[in-house]
C-alpha cells in the first residue's frame, strides 16, 4: 500500500497526465460554443439580449435568489450587449486556438457562465455540461498541445539554441527553484483538474443509467419510441417515423443505452473501454440526428475524448502528418523530414 501511495503521489506531482486529451477538450468545447454563438446569431437579442422575454430585470431577480451572475445584465443597452456578444465570439475562437490559454480560459469561463445564467430556462443540457467542463479546464494545462501557445514554446526553444549570456550562479539557482515550484503547482492543478473531469463524466453516465433503470419506459424498452414521437424532438419527422417502425431495434437500443451508462465507470481501466466509447459515440450521434440535440451530443462526445490515452492522439498526429508530408515531391518530403530531429520535443513540464 505505501508503494502504491508513493506511485500515485509521484504521478500527481511530477508528470502532467493526458495533455493531448486536455487539448482535445479545449478545442472541442471552444469550437462547440463558437458554433453555438454563430448559429444563434440571428436570434441573439431574443435569447440573451434586452429584447428577450426573460428580461434583464427578471434575470437579476433570479440572481438574487440563486447567487448566479452575468456580465450581460450589467447594462440594458443594446450596444453593450452587442459588444459582449462579439467579445464572446472572439474569446471562444481564441480559446479553441489556444492563444494565451491561461488568461483566455478564465475569460471563456466567464463568457459561458454569463450566457448560461442569462437564459438559464432556454437551454437543452449541452451548455450545462460545457459550463462545468470549462470551469475545470481553467486549472488544467490545456494549452500545452495543439495550440498557438505550444507552437510559440517550440519556436522559443529553437531560438534559445543560439546561445545566451551566462547568469551568475545565485541568480540562476533562484530562477531554477522558482521555475520548479511553479511547474509543480501547475502539474498538480492540471492533474487534479483532469481527474475531476473524469469523475464528472463517470458520475453523469452512472447516475443517468441508474435513473433510467427505475423508469418503466426503459424497463420495457419503449422509451425511445415515446421520445421519437415528441414534436419537440423531431427535427425530421419522416426520419423519426422511419426509425419508429423498428420496434425490436428500438428496444435493443434502450437496453444497450442503460447497460453502457451503468457499466461505463467500471470499464475505464481495461480494454473494454474502447468498444464502450465507440458505442457511446454512435449513441450520441443518433441523439444528435434523431432527437435534434447536437450541442448536447457534441458536448458528451468531447467529454468522452478525455478517456483516450495520449498515445492514441499522438498516433492520430502521425497519421495526419503523413499525407501532408507526402503531398509534395519526394525531395520536398525528405527535406521536411530531415530538420525535425533538430527541433527539441516539447517538454512534459514546459510552460
Amino acid at each position: 500500500m505505501p508503494v502504491r501511495i508513493g506511485t500515485l503521489l509521484t504521478l500527481l506531482l511530477e508528470r502532467p497526465i493526458s495533455l493531448y486529451a486536455a487539448a482535445v477538450l479545449r478545442i472541442g468545447y471552444g469550437f462547440l460554443y463558437l458554433a453555438f454563438l454563430l448559429r444563434e446569431f440571428p436570434h441573439r437579442n431574443e435569447i440573451w439580449g434586452p429584447g428577450s422575454p426573460w428580461t434583464p430585470t427578471l434575470a437579476r431577480q433570479l440572481f438574487d435568489q440563486t447567487g448566479w451572475a452575468s456580465i450581460l445584465t450589467l447594462s440594458d443597452s443594446r450596444a453593450y450587449f452587442e459588444v459582449c456578444y462579439t467579445a464572446a465570439v472572439v474569446t471562444s475562437a481564441l480559446f479553441m486556438l489556444g492563444w494565451r490559454t491561461r488568461a483566455v480560459s478564465v475569460l471563456f469561463a466567464v463568457v459561458v457562465t454569463s450566457f448560461h445564467a442569462r437564459a438559464i430556462y432556454m437551454t437543452d443540457g449541452g451548455d450545462t455540461l460545457i459550463l462545468l467542463m470549462v470551469l475545470y479546464l481553467v486549472v488544467t494545462a490545456c494549452g500545452r498541445r495543439w495550440s498557438l501557445d505550444a507552437r510559440r514554446t517550440r519556436l522559443r526553444a529553437a531560438a534559445s539554441k543560439t546561445g545566451r549570456l551566462p547568469l551568475d550562479q545565485a541568480s540562476g539557482e533562484l530562477r531554477h527553484h522558482l521555475r520548479d515550484a511553479r511547474l509543480t503547482v501547475i502539474t498538480v492543478l492540471h492533474n487534479c483538474g483532469m481527474l475531476v473531469i473524469a469523475a464528472q463524466v463517470c458520475f453523469l453516465y452512472g447516475s443517468a443509467g441508474l435513473y433510467k433503470v427505475q423508469g418503466a419506459a426503459w424497463d420495457n424498452g419503449t422509451a425511445l419510441h415515446y421520445a421519437l414521437n415528441l414534436d419537440v424532438f423531431q427535427p425530421w419527422p419522416a426520419l423519426s417515423a422511419m426509425a419508429d417502425e423498428h420496434d425490436v431495434l428500438l428496444a435493443i437500443a434502450c437496453y444497450l443505452t442503460v447497460l453502457l451508462q451503468v457499466a461505463f465507470p467500471f470499464v475505464l481501466f481495461g480494454r473494454l473501454k474502447y468498444p464502450v466509447l465507440a458505442m457511446l459515440l454512435g449513441m450520441h450521434v443518433g441523439i444528435a440526428v434523431f432527437l435534434g440535440l447536437p450541442l448536447f451530443s457534441g458536448a458528451m462526445i468531447v467529454a468522452d475524448a478525455a478517456f483516450l490515452p495520449d498515445r492514441f492522439y499522438r498516433s492520430l498526429g502521425r497519421l495526419w502528418r503523413r499525407p501532408v508530408q507526402g503531398s509534395g515531391s519526394g525531395g520536398m518530403a525528405d527535406a521536411s523530414r530531415a530538420p525535425r530531429a533538430l527541433v527539441p520535443a516539447q517538454s512534459e513540464r514546459a510552460g
